[in-house]
């Protein structure tokens, strides 16, 4: 009787032990991880018969998840994402089972804007889906008007699944003492709100998150300068160049990984290295990090944002 009464007890005291190294394991208290990197569509993309989805389907590619960073606190048990992607449902488990494990499913949801590789994830948090209580997601002013009056996203509203809180541009939110994040608007086809970006500050380092933006000279700041003042600089890197895909750039503008590269083509390599290139379109060949396209940037001091990558806070 003893024995059975002992063998539980020291399992559950090392299993205890096991799932706090486990927390340890990235070697940071706070940081950013990345949760995906594709443009809205995603990798493969939906209808593509080319040869870069193609290679997804013959098994020599990997799926790739919608752009999102997570933004991981080990010391005070709390975790939040950026954008609700329709790969919300992984990435969520992603930050659960790979690095911090608690009651709540996150501790808040940050929007940058209303198109659907960065809101409509939303949907899970539904009653036909996860279907809980007050998850706090965090909206512009425009962005919280299109939730509340439009469905399926109101319902997600009126039954409390979640919780709005409103952001202004330009206005810090401190999240702990550890950590926080502040909203900054950045011009966009704004068809249904407006778009942000972000910076997220530890105690100890930085970062700028812009996933989408239409050019960097339509900005009312200057890239070079802001990208200067942070430790990471996660960047919208949708095309490589003019030349990548047959349609009117203007329907879809983003700054051409070329003309990003450009722009600090004169800046110190510290400078450059702190550019993460993120949010590739599926034809985009700086998407599959093996390419040599990706591989002559990278040896210009540029970087590119990967799957499971940490950054230290």
């Amino acid at each position: 009787m003893k024995t059975f009464i002992y063998i539980p007890i020291c399992f559950i005291f090392l299993m205890s032990c096991h799932q706090k190294k486990e927390n340890k394991k990235i070697g940071y208290e706070q940081y950013i991880t990345v949760l995906g990197i594709a443009q809205d569509g995603g990798y493969p993309h939906i209808g593509c018969q080319k040869v870069c989805c193609a290679d997804f389907y013959a098994g020599r590619k990997e799926r790739k998840s919608v752009v999102s960073l997570g933004l991981v606190d080990l010391q005070n048990q709390q975790k939040w994402i950026f954008e609700a992607t329709p790969d919300l449902h992984t990435q969520l488990a992603d930050l659960e089972q790979n690095h911090l494990k608690t009651k709540t499913i996150i501790n808040g949801v940050f929007l940058t804007h209303a198109h659907i590789g960065h809101y409509t994830g939303l949907m899970y948090f539904g009653r036909e889906a996860y279907g809980k209580k007050d998850i706090p997601v965090f909206v512009m002013p425009k962005m919280k008007a299109f939730l509340t009056n439009n469905g399926p996203w109101n319902q997600l509203v009126s039954l409390q699944n979640i919780m709005l809180n409103e952001l202004q541009s330009d206005s810090t939110v401190i999240l702990n003492k550890k950590l926080k994040v502040t909203p900054f608007l950045v011009p966009h086809r704004d068809e249904f709100s407006e778009t942000v970006g972000y910076k997220i500050e530890g105690t100890h380092k930085s970062a700028l998150f812009i996933p989408d933006i239409d050019k960097w000279y339509q900005w009312k700041k200057n890239i070079l300068e802001e990208v200067k003042k942070v430790d990471y600089a996660f960047l919208d890197a949708t095309f490589l160049n003019q030349k990548e895909v047959k349609r009117a750039m203007i329907e879809v503008p983003h700054p051409f990984i070329d003309e990003t590269i450009n722009l600090f083509k004169n800046e110190s390599l510290t400078t450059k290295n702190k550019v993460i290139f993120i949010h590739f379109n599926h034809t985009n060949p700086a998407l599959q990090k093996n390419s040599k396209e990706r591989i002559a940037i990278e040896k210009l001091g540029f970087r590119f944002a990967t799957e499971k990558n940490n950054y230290e806070l």
